[in-house]
């Protein structure tokens, strides 16, 4: 796994000579040749994405190998070795502070916001190389900002892959497969898998098993292109994800009062009993058109289509427990083009341009049982619970963007970027902004490398909203019973400045020691909460906000032996909560508009640790991830106590004249069981608590082929 670095991206001149003719060369060196076209458009495609000025986190596939469970780690799960990324409950991953905001890219491609859930619909296999990128970006970066991960999948092969089963504690079963081959100017790749668990989200309470914590979960990713010439590729992506959830449940919950009023002497129901399930489907597809103009301009275009989809089914006595029992449907299909294109304008410049376009149609509605109450919200004597229906039309939001910027090779040691990008939006609100960007990274010796940039940012809210009808509708009933608190203002976008200032030392070839300080400025800061039973996120925005912090990193890499570690320390802060108010009790609202508030994702210290070691054909790995506590009290006022999890793992791979190749290996997840909260039901939009895994074994056999 490699430590941090600040990458200095310069364009590319394609220097291809033609394809020999078939009558005249053999059939390897056609595919020879095809293969070192293939490579030189991959790094054609890279060059399109600079990485001036920001802070670069890279995984290989190998790195990816080398930790304790290797490709079955799941997505989020990798990205936890990086600097500064938080982990939480649900699948939320929170980078330098901000709560979600991260992009996702494929092969250069913006994959499209979808429905947040608790699944991952990116699997580790197909990644040939993952990069996260944090701090103050080029122009290229919009929208989602506080952590860009660019994924390469993997697209040139021999012919081979693998099948494995991996499995083990709480009743996993991961069975999976790859394929790849190259035939001619074609090459195609294919991986999916199938999950099977007792443990689908985090329990919550601190035992070692969950009650009602079923999930199934598959992946389907293809891979398909085809060298038109040696400056030309067109390819095709799809990806396929169906996921399956049991909401757990707790044992010995009480009763509302208004539950308690509506039944008076029957039976009380048990909560144990309680069966709240989920259901999320996402699918994507990408075509991309990636060339080089005879004046030597290197360009991508691709068209995009996402749909996501979240189903919420309540158990009916989810009315007793949470005064509501919600059915909640939300859906997304989004569309649209990028267009990325990179031009050498001389030796010092090089110039890049480009535009996305997207418009994206979202579904919500809520069906929801709820008690008729009075002003005071108290249960009205002989009335039966209600059925409200409150969905809101079905909305097309569109979303632009476009860039330009230099870099400038200043002098030998001093690379400038320097741009800026214009995004629009138009959903709940309609806004707009012109965003400059300044990046300058500078080579102070043969091992030293410094870098300071600053950004204007500008991120949209995400699709996940409620409008004002939705709320009206349920006045006067247990969701709720205050007509003096119904206020909804529209969620806005966030508009920040972001400085960021690192330094990259190299003593050696082995050794890479890093350091960032950072800081953000907002206006409208995003943040989300899960507002009742209904494990589906609401956002809201604070008037105004500031994150700033500190990561160190060290890395130790040899032929045998990799190490690194990682330490940030980060204070997110929020005051004055201006949209989606209904959600909050008019106390938290209070205390809000007056006091500075951590935000809930807040985790003052966060670190990882890892090695991994090749010893007699066998990996020997362990990492750790280490938090300090996310926030937790009334006003996010406390934090939770501070916690450590240790994974460790041995693989090795077989060579069998009668069996082939074939890979085992065998990882243990929270090698010293350390029972911890990441949540304990407390803080601003928090609802449930939920603990970390308990230890865990697990084995896997792969056959290569």
């Amino acid at each position: 796994m490699q430590s941090p670095s600040h990458c200095r991206a310069c364009g590319i001149v394609l220097a291809l000579s033609c394809l020999a003719s078939p009558a005249l060369a053999d059939q390897t060196t056609i595919l020879e040749e095809i293969t070192i076209v293939a490579q030189r458009l991959d790094a054609a495609r890279n060059a399109l994405s600079p990485k001036t000025g920001g802070s670069l986190y890279r995984f290989s596939a190998d790195d990816v190998s080398s930790l304790p469970q290797g490709g079955n780690t799941g997505f989020n799960q990798v990205l936890l070795q990086a600097p500064g990324v938080v982990d939480d409950a649900d699948g939320q991953l929170h980078v330098r502070g901000d709560h979600g905001n991260l992009q996702y890219r494929i092969n250069g491609v913006i994959l499209p916001d979808g429905i947040g859930g608790f699944g991952s619909t990116l699997d580790t296999r197909f990644a040939k190389r993952i990069d996260l990128m944090t701090g103050a970006l080029p122009a290229q970066y919009g929208f989602r900002t506080a952590g860009v991960v660019e994924i390469e999948t993997k697209s040139q092969f021999d012919g081979g892959g693998r099948i494995d089963y991996y499995g083990g504690s709480q009743g996993t079963s991961h069975p999976g497969f790859e394929y790849g081959n190259s035939t001619g100017p074609w090459s195609y790749y294919l991986t999916g898998s199938r999950l099977r668990t007792d443990l689908g989200l985090e329990n919550p309470t601190p035992a070692y098993s969950a009650r009602h914590d079923r999930s199934e979960q598959e992946k389907l990713f293809g891979y398909l292109a085809y060298v038109v010439s040696p400056t030309t590729r067109i390819s095709a992506m799809l990806s396929s994800y169906s996921g399956s959830f049991q909401i757990p449940v707790r044992a010995g919950l009480p009763v509302t009062p208004n539950a308690a009023a509506y039944l008076g002497s029957a039976a009380l129901p048990v909560s144990a009993t309680l069966d709240d399930r989920q259901r999320e489907t996402n699918q994507y597809g990408v075509l991309a058109l990636q060339s080089r103009t005879g004046g030597g301009m290197d360009y991508q275009v691709a068209l995009f289509s996402r749909y996501s989809q979240a189903r919420f089914t309540p158990d009916a006595n989810d009315l007793l427990f949470a005064d509501a029992a919600t059915r909640l449907l939300r859906s997304s299909l989004s569309n649209g083009l990028q267009a990325d294109a990179s031009y050498a304008w001389d030796t010092a410049h090089t110039l890049r341009m480009g535009l996305f376009a997207r418009h994206e149609t979202t579904r919500s509605e809520n069906a929801a049982t709820v008690f008729a109450v009075d002003a005071q919200g108290d249960y009205l004597p002989g009335s039966l619970p209600l059925a409200v229906t409150a969905s809101a039309p079905r909305q097309g939001n569109r979303l632009w963007g476009s860039y330009l910027q230099d870099e400038w090779q200043a002098t030998p040691a001093l690379t400038v970027n320097y741009g800026a990008r214009f995004d629009s939006m138009d959903a709940d609100v309609s806004a707009s902004q012109f965003s400059p960007r300044l990046g300058l990274v500078y080579k102070a010796g043969a091992h030293t490398t410094v870098h300071a940039a600053y950004a204007r940012y500008f991120t949209p809210p995400p699709t996940e909203r409620i409008s004002s009808a939705t709320v009206t509708q349920f006045l006067g009933t247990s969701a709720l019973p205050d007509p003096s608190n119904s206020r909804n203002d529209p969620v806005q976008p966030e508009r920040s400045h972001y400085l960021d200032f690192g330094i990259s030392h190299t003593p050696d070839e082995h050794l890479t020691l890093g350091a960032d300080i950072f800081y953000k400025r907002i206006t409208n800061l995003l943040d989300d909460g899960q507002f009742g039973s209904a494990p589906l996120f609401t956002p809201f925005n604070y008037a105004e906000g500031k994150i700033y912090g500190v990561e160190l990193s060290i890395a130790y890499r040899t032929e045998k032996l990799s190490t690194y570690a990682n330490l940030t320390h980060t204070i997110s802060l929020g005051r004055n909560i201006v949209s989606g108010q209904f959600n909050l009790d008019p106390a938290t609202l209070a205390y809000a508009a007056n006091h500075w508030i951590h935000t809930d994702h807040d985790q003052n210290w966060t670190a990882s640790a890892g090695v991994a070691y090749a010893w007699r054909g066998a990996t020997l790995s362990a990492n750790a991830i280490f938090g300090s506590g996310l926030r937790n009290g009334n006003f996010n006022t406390d934090h939770l106590p501070a916690y450590t999890q240790v994974d460790a793992g041995i693989s090795r791979i077989w060579h069998s004249a009668a069996l082939g190749a074939f890979e085992t290996r065998l990882a243990v997840v929270n090698l010293f069981d350390k029972s911890y909260a990441l949540r304990d039901g407390s803080g601003i939009g928090v609802f449930a608590p939920q603990y970390g895994p308990r230890r865990g074994w697990f084995a896997g056999l792969a056959k290569l082929f």
